[in-house]
């Protein structure tokens, strides 16, 4: 690691095996008590994580490092270790409490998510039962063919040039090039194909993850998930497709979206045919069978999840592991339909490719200035994409910031983010769930989602995808003995989601380097008093399936176990902090930073998705939605991506009719 010492790396190195040590234990059939962090090479890892941080974040582990030492951190005992961790969280401040809980993260997900590179497998995974990457051979499709400039300064000229690639960006090219249009797509993400998923955590996520996986907010007191590749979240989500609820389309309309109150369905029903939507291969797994048994046994409203998935190619075991990206070619992404239609049409894709700037000449969009890399040698080229027509579909948390960087957009650029609030509660159970089986999403509880008194902010309940690294990071870390207590009876524990509709939001500004800078705050009463309900519900709903141990995930959670009184467990629960050192909170989910509306002072885009200031400029991703929609947003963001791309065929004068759907 660049500037660490054999001081720094002593500490880091008793860190690691403070939080992962050798711990005796009888029995231990598959060495799970018996490895410490150093023996499986973590504290090597980590030293070289670190490495790789931008300044101030490296430097300020460097720091804690220091105190660490100063402290006598190597020479002390296990026991005097992690009451030393805690000393220094609880009273060092926000800094303090952010770089120890770092580096605990770190180290976890490193031990448990980390494959051994002589066996592709971490020797901890045998514990449970997880059988790591299974043997698909990966999918033999024909790669979409891409662009990549040769020069710096090449320029490439088109009628619409498009910024993003998933749900909304893939919609926005395959359309409009169909319809005739010159259409160039900039991706800031790699091209990645069936041969470079290789169903492991950790290489998926600095591949394929906005900034190489979770990422805390600005304030930390979220953990995002977003997709950084060709075709976006498309190529990395759970595919679980979910219409617009009627109640989030009447939000709309009123918002000035008229014709979305009524006249949707054909959106809808639109990127549903192309996504090739499907009940077929939406079989639980264990935890989801206790899901479903769980609420059938209170009178709950469940389903089971549609999912865009081709059944002639979906494995059940692959499909375990699609939030990795999907080796068999089975997911019907934005890169296996839209992107194809578009290629096929005559658009320039362009991966590995930025957009810093959209260019505006005369007061309307003009263009976009980009930057290329080429990842083999780290070289930058620079490109300028000629266009009247820009379309800013890069997410949630990119596209404001790109608006920002141009200085387009009005005041409202950036606020109103919406994220889905997401919690897990953990249930034990008497048996091996095989909970890495099968897809992330099977069975949906949807029994709150209108909300209390059906003002439509309310909570669904779902699985999540099997991800060790991130399991071991989230599992609340007391004492190295609890936490591996807690690892070791990973097989029969069951993982429920809760994911809320959120009425309040955050923001995305810039950071002293021109980069997305994301702040959210849960403090809005709806969306507090909604977890509060939620918290409730997750524990019924596994003492309901018969779990006989709950743990919410947070920094210092309570435990229930059977026999305990559930009400005084949930009082406790609502007593934790919904922030930083609290309730630990997730978001895949980002949205409405970017909103379309009829009122500029509280909008971004008009009703049509084209900005208010600047003309040919449009919105063309979940940052559009004027408000959340409270279900998984991919078939959202398509069919409205699909609307906005009839407002810009008319206006960049499209000379062919809609397209229709592939067969």
């Amino acid at each position: 690691m660049e500037n660490m010492s054999d001081e720094r790396r002593a500490v880091l190195t008793a860190v690691c095996d403070t939080v992962v040590p050798a711990i005796e234990h009888e029995p231990d059939p598959h060495g799970l008590w018996a490895r410490s962090a150093s023996s499986m090479g973590v504290d090597d890892a980590a030293a070289d994580a670190i490495a790789a941080m931008p300044p101030a974040q490296r430097d300020g582990f460097g720091e804690l490092l220091d105190a660490l030492a100063g402290q006598g951190f190597v020479g002390r005992s296990q026991a005097s270790r992690e009451q030393l961790l805690r000393n220094i969280a609880l009273v060092g401040g926000t800094p303090a409490l952010v770089g120890v809980g770092g580096l605990i993260r770190l180290t976890l997900a490193l031990a448990y998510g980390m494959p051994d590179p002589s066996t592709g497998r971490n020797p901890m995974w045998s514990a449970w039962g997880y059988p790591g990457p299974v043997t698909a051979e990966p999918a033999s499709d024909e790669p979409l063919r891409t662009w990549s400039p040769s020069a710096d300064g090449d320029e490439l000229e088109a009628d619409v040039a498009i910024v993003g690639s998933g749900a909304g960006g893939g919609v926005l090219a395959g359309t409009l090039a169909q319809r005739g249009l010159r259409v160039v797509v900039l991706e800031a993400g790699p091209h990645l194909t069936e041969r470079d998923f290789l169903q492991l955590e950790l290489p998926a996520y600095e591949q394929a993850y906005w900034r190489g996986g979770p990422q805390p907010t600005a304030d930390f007191n979220f953990t995002l998930l977003a997709g950084a590749t060709l075709g976006g979240g498309t190529t990395i989500n759970w595919t679980n497709c979910l219409r617009t609820p009627q109640w989030v389309r009447d939000e709309w309309s009123a918002a000035g979206l008229e014709d979305v109150g009524g006249d949707f369905d054909g959106h809808l029903d639109s990127v549903w045919e192309r996504s090739g939507v499907n009940d077929g291969c939406s079989e639980p797994n264990g935890t989801q069978q206790r899901m479903r048994e769980g609420a059938q046994r209170l009178g709950w409203h469940w389903s089971v999840a549609t999912r865009n998935v081709d059944p002639a190619r979906f494995d059940q075991d692959s499909g375990g592991f699609i939030g990795f990206g999907d080796r068999t070619g089975a997911k019907r992404s934005t890169l296996k339909t839209y992107l194809v239609d578009a290629v096929a049409a005559g658009a320039v894709v362009v991966a590995d490719c930025s957009a810093r700037e959209v260019l505006v000449e005369g007061g309307r969009a003009a263009g976009v200035a980009a930057v290329w890399t080429d990842r083999a040698s780290g070289r930058r080229i620079s490109l300028t994409v000629r266009a009247p027509h820009v379309v800013c579909a890069a997410g949630a948390l990119e596209t404001p910031a790109l608006l920002l960087r141009s200085g387009i957009g009005g005041p409202a650029v950036g606020r109103d983010l919406h994220l889905h609030p997401t919690i897990a509660m953990s249930g034990v159970y008497g048996e091996d769930l095989r909970a890495w089986s099968g897809a992330p999403h099977a069975v949906l509880v949807d029994e709150f989602e209108s909300g209390a008194d059906a003002e439509g902010f309310g909570f669904r309940i779902e699985g999540t995808q099997y991800a060790p690294g991130l399991i071991g990071s989230a599992t609340p870390f007391t004492t190295a003995a609890e936490h591996r207590r807690q690892m070791e009876r990973m097989a029969s524990t069951g993982t429920f989601l809760a994911r809320i509709r959120d009425h309040g939001g955050g923001t995305v500004t810039l950071d002293a380097a021109g980069e997305a800078e994301v702040r959210y705050a849960l403090t809005d009463p709806i969306d507090v008093r909604t977890m509060h309900r939620a918290f409730g519900a997750l524990a019924r709903l596994h003492v309901a399936a018969g779990a006989s141990e709950l743990v919410l995930l947070a920094a210092t959670p309570p435990v229930w176990r059977a026999g305990d009184d559930l009400d005084a467990y949930l009082a406790r629960l609502r007593r934790l902090p919904l922030r930083l050192g609290g309730v630990t909170l997730f978001s895949a989910h980002q949205m409405g930073s970017c909103r379309m509306g009829a009122d500029p002072a509280t909008s971004v885009a008009d009703v049509r998705g084209e900005l208010h200031d600047t003309p040919g400029v449009w919105i063309g991703d979940a940052s559009a939605f004027p408000t959340a929609t409270g279900t998984n947003p991919m078939i959202s963001v398509m069919a409205l991506a699909h609307r906005t791309a009839e407002a810009i065929a008319h206006a960049a004068g499209a000379s062919r009719p809609a397209a229709s759907v592939p067969v």
